[in-house]
């Protein structure tokens, strides 16, 4: 059997690493494009939400200050794009790894609205189901780590600065589901 026709050559990856540089580049701009969305969609509570509950909320003294936030999560958005653009041009970014880059985008998400959203009609039920839904992310991070590292050894690594955050993010939501 040629090798071009093998099923396990990794689903025909040798066509789409030579895409041309119009292409690349493209798909580099769309995979940015998707984490501005996800980062202006996970902005709205928060910026709903930081200067109401939030602001009288008890934080955990390690808290650093909201403009780290605003710049760890642009740089962290940026890194996650450019994770994906390099697994999607080895004809990697299918199946289960699209699936996990999915779901950290939607669960990325999904975090604020839990977080800061719905505090104000569920209480500290919501700091608790946000601390379940930044677990998930921490998951699926995991997962992408190991998935994306051995196709991409730089898509693995632009990937655990994020999941540092998400950990480190993680204990602050501890704190807070524990203190207020």
């Amino acid at each position: 059997m040629p090798a071009n026709t093998d099923p396990m050559s990794g689903s025909g990856t040798a066509g789409r690493q030579l895409a041309g540089p119009a292409r690349q580049a493209l798909a580099l701009a769309g995979f940015l494009a998707l984490s501005l969305a996800a980062w202006a969609l996970a902005s709205i509570p928060i910026i709903l939400h930081t200067g109401g509950w939030f602001a009288g909320s008890i934080k955990a003294p390690w808290m650093p200050p909201s403009w780290m936030f605003r710049t760890m999560w642009t740089l962290l958005y940026a890194g996650v794009a450019v994770a994906a653009w390099l697994v999607w041009r080895k004809g990697e970014l299918t199946g289960s790894n699209l699936a996990g880059y999915v779901a950290q985008l939607v669960l990325n998400a999904a975090w604020p609205l839990a977080f800061f959203g719905l505090f104000p009609v569920f209480g500290t039920a919501a700091l608790w189901a946000a601390f379940l839904v930044i677990a998930g992310l921490a998951a699926s991070l995991a997962f992408l780590i190991v998935r994306f590292g051995p196709l991409s050894p730089a898509a693995g690594l632009l990937m655990l600065p994020y999941f540092s955050w998400i950990v480190f993010s993680s204990s602050l939501n501890l704190y807070s589901a524990i203190h207020n």
